[in-house]
């Protein structure tokens, strides 16, 4: 990314974060008789508070702690509060106009009506924000039945695990990838595929706990693969990738594996690489020179754009992830506008695509509009020789 974009970027996001802070800081002071009467005290808490995430993001990237991861966790709730507190505050702002001009409100009432707009849309933030913390720490299993109408050399099924987003950091640390595990010992695949952004991005809180050392799954007799996300690229590709190739896992960077049966797996360099690495991906059609189209060809590809390109290059089935399904509401709507598929299973002529919500997160953890998930397909081939 050109050093003019990251300023432009970093602007925007600023700017709107600010915004936002401050709506919510005048909404609170009118509201709470107590902060106008401590004016300095409800000034420095609000400062802290909303300063959190951003703090422990600037810390993180120079020294990781437990300080940090806790900045990291206090910060992420705040950012949720934030999205649900503007969006809330609008709509209580917006009726409160309407009610004003039709004369339902007046002097009389109109702090009655400040005060409990806000208790209302709080406590309801609150709610949302607690059920998304639930909702994420307490993953699914996803599982599909998929027919791909190709012959195999003696492979009638396969069951693939899929994980995507996994998102290790500071905030998803050693009990959610004891929990992973166990949840992959309990299915036994015979294949395990990692549709990237396996970290979250700043490596000083994966290898302060060397976090993926905790991740154990059984005899994968077909294997485990890698593909990079965006955020491999974020978190600085020299320091990623290395760490997740030490632990035995093969990281395929526009790469062709084939698995028994001569089933064909494409893992893709993300989309990203060119922007965060200066290496431009190649085409999924120089992927595919060498490919034998009479045998099964599956496709890793973490962000699940153009999909056109995988169906008219005739492969079989694409497994992506990175949109989290919006992760939270409303944000779950952008993601439907954005992408062709952004959660769930299409069929595009012969090709076949899946894309996961993700084990993980990124900034909160919460999720108020998906579920965290592992996805299991169970793969019929049609025929075998």
């Amino acid at each position: 990314m050109k050093t003019y974009q990251i300023i432009v970027f970093l602007t925007v996001v600023f700017t709107v974060y600010f915004l936002g802070n401050a709506y919510i800081f005048i909404k609170a002071y009118n509201a709470i008789p107590g902060a106008r009467e401590n004016k300095a005290l409800y000034t420095i808490i609000f400062t802290a508070v909303a300063l959190s995430f951003i703090a422990a993001k600037v810390l993180e990237a120079r020294h990781s702690t437990v300080f940090s991861d806790i900045l990291n966790i206090l910060g992420g709730f705040w950012l949720a509060f934030l999205v649900y507190g503007f969006f809330f505050f609008l709509i209580a702002d917006l009726a409160g106009l309407i009610l004003r001009l039709s004369h339902v409100l007046d002097q009389h009432n109109i702090q009655e009506y400040k005060k409990w707009s806000f208790i209302v849309t709080s406590s309801v933030s609150v709610i949302l924000i607690a059920g998304g913390f639930l909702n994420a720490i307490h993953p699914k299993v996803r599982e599909y039945d998929i027919t791909i109408n190709k012959k195999t050399e003696g492979v009638d099924n396969l069951k693939v695990a899929a994980v995507s987003d996994i998102h290790l950091g500071s905030i998803i640390r050693k009990r959610s990838m004891k929990k992973l595990s166990a949840i992959l010992a309990e299915q036994r695949p015979n294949a395990v595929f990692l549709l990237g952004d396996i970290v979250d991005g700043e490596m000083g809180p994966v290898l302060r706990g060397d976090l993926l050392q905790y991740f154990t799954i059984p005899d994968a007799n077909d294997g485990l693969y890698a593909i990079t996300g965006n955020h491999e690229f974020i978190g600085g590709a020299k320091r990623t990738i290395p760490y997740i190739e030490s632990k035995g896992i093969r990281v395929l960077k526009d790469e062709m594996v084939v698995l028994p049966g001569r089933i064909q797996l494409i893992g893709r360099l993300d989309r990203d690489s060119q922007r965060f690495y200066g290496k431009e991906r190649e085409s999924l059609e120089v992927l595919m020179k060498n490919v034998d189209k009479d045998f099964p060809v599956i496709v890793l590809d973490h962000q699940p754009v153009k999909l056109e390109e995988a169906a008219g290059n005739g492969v079989d089935l694409q497994l992506s992830g990175h949109t989290h399904n919006g992760q939270f509401w409303p944000l779950n709507y952008f993601t439907r506008a954005m992408f062709e598929l952004s959660y769930g299973y299409l069929k595009k002529g012969e090709t076949q695509f899946i894309v996961s919500s993700g084990f993980g997160i990124w900034g909160p953890r919460i999720r108020s509009a998906s579920r965290s998930e592992i996805v299991v397909l169970n793969i019929r081939f049609s025929e075998g020789i």
